[in-house]
């Protein structure tokens, strides 16, 4: 470009010419494919799994999580071929309102679990905003001895979506985990909501985690939850806090005594320790494993993880049916119509279900 300062009639002026504009594209990133992740096989999904294979079993999990009909299909071939090599594992569950240091406790159960030679996955439900649907995942940062031990898992999942979704995936993910080698698997709940009857679907030893002196224990004596409970720990037990800790923990046995032995003949236990301070960690855990013993002996074990594979054959069955049933496009436009007459009043919430549900079964008559 000239530049008509530099001509001689303008005398001590002088303009050096500027640079080129540069693109706004980054002109290396025609050789970003190179770095693209691979991608595998089936077959070598499973090799590497069973290798113990981190990384690949990363990868399997997400296309476990994923949306897209592709990688479900993949998914699905490669949790079959797992199937045979998983079940060799204690699942265990652990809940609790937030706050009450399910991850500091994870962390400090964790390497007690690692110390004694196991292998350790940690499958973490992490809750996701209702408005942005996005979630933190940031469970790692609060297990902060287990994320980098080397023989530890920890995956942090969304629980945006349908519950039951969630629960799914995490549960396809335990068959993985168990094919990798893990002879140990936690699952953190939410801490919310149905998500505990979930986990509990799919665990055979159930851990809740209370807090005492947040003027709240009658409020954590549920009748639902404590059912469901094979423990109960009561967390921050350390410097001025012991003496309340002992008094919600005779509250809670006083509560599990009003309640029916539960089927498995186990009488749920109550103990106090601190997961910040390390204290009575081993207690907790002789429980555990004193109870997975008990319930091995008198065969409710194997009971009930055919009563779980059962259980999510149905839950399965009942998701298929829905997304189908939301997904039909004739469904999905006399939906619309149907809305707008309960809306006005022009017809019963009752006979719009009906209407649109003969429309289903009709249709499903038709096409056969």
């Amino acid at each position: 470009m000239e530049h008509p300062e530099n001509d001689s009639q303008y005398t001590g002026l002088s303009v050096n010419e500027g640079t080129s504009d540069k693109p706004t594209v980054n002109p290396y990133l025609k050789n970003f494919s190179r770095f693209k992740r691979k991608s595998y096989t089936v077959s070598e999904y499973v090799e590497g799994i069973l290798k113990s294979d981190v990384s690949l079993l990363g990868q399997a999990v997400t296309l476990i999580e994923s949306s897209k009909p592709e990688h479900q299909a993949i998914a699905q071939e490669v949790i079959d071929k797992c199937l045979p090599y998983s079940g060799n594992s204690v699942r265990i569950g652990i809940t609790g309102v937030p706050g009450a240091g399910k991850s500091t406790s994870i962390d400090a159960f964790g390497m007690h679990v690692l110390e004694e030679g196991k292998k350790l996955a940690v499958l973490a439900i992490d809750p996701s905003s209702e408005v942005s649907k996005g979630s933190i995942l940031g469970d790692k940062t609060r297990m902060e001895r287990l994320s980098v031990a080397e023989n530890a898992f920890i995956r942090p999942s969304p629980s945006a979506g349908s519950l039951g979704g969630v629960a799914r995936k995490t549960r396809e993910t335990i068959i993985l985990c168990e094919a990798a080698g893990f002879d140990r698997i936690f699952i953190e709940t939410v801490g919310v909501g149905q998500s505990e009857t979930a986990v509990h679907s799919m665990v055979d030893f159930f851990l809740l985690i209370q807090l005492a002196g947040t003027g709240d224990e009658l409020q954590g004596i549920k009748r639902g939850i404590m059912e469901m409970a094979d423990g109960i720990i009561i967390n921050k037990a350390d410097g001025n806090n012991i003496e309340k800790a002992k008094l919600a923990q005779s509250h809670f046995r006083n509560a599990l005594h009003l309640f029916p032995l539960p089927e498995s003949g186990w009488a749920p236990k109550v103990l106090t320790y601190s997961g910040y301070f390390e204290i009575g960690i081993k207690e907790v855990w002789d429980m555990i494993d004193e109870y997975i013993a008990f319930v091995r002996k008198n065969g409710y074990f194997e009971y009930r993880r055919n009563e779980q594979s059962k259980y999510w054959m149905y839950e399965t069955i009942n998701e298929r049916l829905k997304s189908d049933f939301y997904n039909n496009p004739t469904i999905s436009n006399e939906l619309k119509f149907c809305e707008q007459d309960v809306l006005q009043s022009r017809m019963s919430s009752f006979a719009a279900a009906a209407k649109i549900l003969n429309m289903y079964f009709d249709e499903l008559k038709n096409s056969k």
